[in-house]
């Protein structure tokens, strides 16, 4: 192991004073059901603020409606082309591609369809909280 260089799952305490990084082998099933590289967060890298993952939303797949309780997300496309429907009732929409950079507010509700049904999209995703992923709710648009 490189110096700097920990392993998944390790104690956040053992981090200290040093330049961290993390390479994810395998993607987390998140409540969204789409594969979710958990990159710099509080478990892997000791972080007190943020998060950094990077997830893949495979060919056709459509995410579970949710929003994020209390944190700020921002999004970095890095392929393919991807819609986003948000609102109560997921009545609006908004579609981005690479290249794109997204910002989604706390509290909105929201669901990505990948639109293509041969290539999976990739993005890079950051959020103001270090363990994002515990603080995630799922939604009924239908309600």
């Amino acid at each position: 192991m490189l110096l700097g260089e920990k392993e998944m799952g390790m104690d956040a305490n053992a981090f200290g004073d040093e330049i961290i990084t993390v390479r994810p082998q395998e993607a987390t099933e998140t409540l969204q059901k789409l594969p979710y590289f958990i990159g710099i967060s509080e478990q892997t890298a000791g972080s007190k603020g943020l998060s950094l993952s990077f997830i893949v939303i495979p060919p056709g797949a459509v995410s579970e409606a949710h929003e994020h309780d209390g944190y700020e997300s921002a999004i970095y496309v890095l392929e393919g082309e991807v819609e986003t429907r948000y609102g109560e009732y997921l009545e609006k929409r908004v579609i981005n591609r690479a290249g794109d950079f997204i910002y989604i507010p706390p509290g909105l509700t929201h669901q990505a369809f990948n639109m293509s049904q041969t290539e999976p999209a990739r993005a890079l995703v950051a959020r103001n909280d270090a363990n994002d992923v515990e603080k995630v709710i799922l939604s009924d648009p239908r309600a």
